[in-house]
């Protein structure tokens, strides 16, 4: 493939495997990828230059959106790297309140910060290195879920390259089917550049870890109804692990997200737990914004992290019967995980037809999965843990993208309804009628 020619069009650097910087620059989560090029963007222009080139040069486009991944291992194609886009600029709102204009390179944990100065916050990822660009594609399940909706819900315009290489604003206003498709879709139909966000007042955050020992079921019922009618205010999450790290000690752990200042607040609200055997407080108190988002370094790239049997599921009903088989799940797999987080509230106010993103009827999203370690899970095993999360998925009403590791091209069809895949279809077909953003979930053209 002849790459000079792009060369001398970008201002970015185009990378090819005998130049400097390759390596670190195909390191990711998910380990090293082996793209054909790179191309470190700098400008929207030099964006635009590299979709054209991709075009004419029938490759695939890579997009990389400056945060961690789990699953886009960067093979093949063309890798765009939207890293240097990382600005963060907060401006006035025409219709009130505070704009935040987010670069599609930048991390949430940068975001956070730039907002806590001005007293904002966005409902947004829990790991400080997660892209803005992937997550809020993929939906973007956040601490602040109940009290502002998911990321997109906030989202009220967006830059995006096209597929021929333009640059276009879209918004409700500005061709609002393929806003409508990006708020959930996915990058399907083209490269967001730049991401408008509307900010909320945020005075601030109390965030709560209690600890839970034995078994976690009657914990888990007690949680269900304390979210039931809680105030929106409040966003929890579960999540009981294996020892893997210092900075994720092993043992079942409840974490609370408080928007407000009063400490004596959220121990009130959390008061029903408190008084449960098993649980205990481990840590309450305020928090800077920014604070709240953990951190999750980069892996060794040739040491990436293990795969993964499970899934996740967004679940209407948080019943009994799927406690039990969460908590089984967990007892019977040494080397698993499970989590669950809080919704309804501003997420189940939006109605279904208003974004792609499915079942705005759940409650909680559910994830549980065993690491498939090598020497310690064999065949049997990976089929035992796939029928274990299969009984629990029944229960569910949709999958969440962002968190689904799948590279299989039908999985997407699992996670919108057929009414939402054939309006995504038909904005696919009118935007990337060839499919060059298909390294994704990907919708294929109508």
């Amino acid at each position: 493939m002849d790459i000079a020619p792009l060369r001398t069009v970008v201002s970015g650097a185009v990378l090819a495997i005998e130049d400097e910087g390759w390596d670190a620059a195909r390191a990711s989560h998910a380990g090293l990828g082996s793209p054909e090029v790179i191309v470190r963007v700098a400008s929207i222009d030099d964006v635009s230059e590299a979709v054209r080139f991709i075009a004419a040069s029938k490759r695939v486009a890579v997009v990389r959106a400056g945060g961690h991944s789990a699953w886009c291992t960067l093979d093949d194609g063309v890798l765009i790297d939207l890293t240097a886009l990382d600005a963060v600029e907060v401006v006035d709102d025409p219709e009130g309140g505070a704009l935040v204009r987010i670069g599609g390179g930048a991390r949430w944990g940068d975001v956070a910060r730039v907002l806590a100065k001005h007293g904002l916050g966005i409902s947004s990822g829990d790991t400080a290195s997660v892209g803005v660009g992937g997550l809020t594609l993929g939906g973007g399940i956040g601490w602040m879920v109940r009290a502002w909706g998911l990321a997109v819900d906030q989202l009220v315009g967006a830059q995006l390259v096209t597929a021929e290489g333009e640059v276009v604003e879209v918004s409700e206003t500005s061709h609002p089917d393929l806003f409508w498709a990006i708020r959930g879709g996915g990058g399907n139909f083209g490269i967001v550049t730049r991401f408008d966000f509307h900010a909320h007042d945020l005075p601030g955050v109390v965030f709560a870890t209690l600890g839970v020992s034995g078994d976690s079921r009657p914990v888990l019922g007690a949680l269900r109804d304390l979210l039931a009618d809680a105030p929106r205010a409040l966003t929890v999450s579960f999540m009981d692990v294996p020892a893997m790290d210092p900075s994720a000690p092993a043992g079942a752990t409840i974490t609370a997200c408080w928007i407000g200042e009063d400490e004596g607040e959220l121990r009130g609200v959390l008061a029903p737990l408190l008084t449960l055997e098993g649980v205990s407080e481990i840590d309450l108190g305020a928090r800077a914004y920014p604070d709240i988002l953990m951190d999750a370094p980069m892996p060794d790239p040739e040491q990436p992290l293990p795969g993964f049997v499970g899934g996740n599921t967004l679940v209407e009903t948080l019943d009994d019967g799927f406690i039990d088989g969460l908590a089984s799940f967990r007892e019977s797999t040494e080397a698993s995980v499970i989590f669950l987080r809080s919704l309804g509230g501003a997420f189940g106010d939006v109605p279904q037809d208003a974004t792609p993103f499915p079942a705005r009827g759940a409650t909680w999203f559910a994830m549980a999965g065993g690491f498939d370690i090598p020497g310690l899970v064999d065949d049997a095993e990976r089929a035992r843990l796939q029928s274990a999360w299969g009984a629990l998925e029944a229960h569910g009403a949709g999958v969440y993208g962002n968190f689904t590791t799948t590279t299989d091209p039908a999985f997407a069809a699992r996670m919108f309804p057929p009414q939402t895949m054939a309006r995504l279809a038909a904005i696919k077909a009118q935007w990337d009628p060839r499919n060059l953003f298909a390294r994704n979930h990907n919708v294929a053209p109508e």
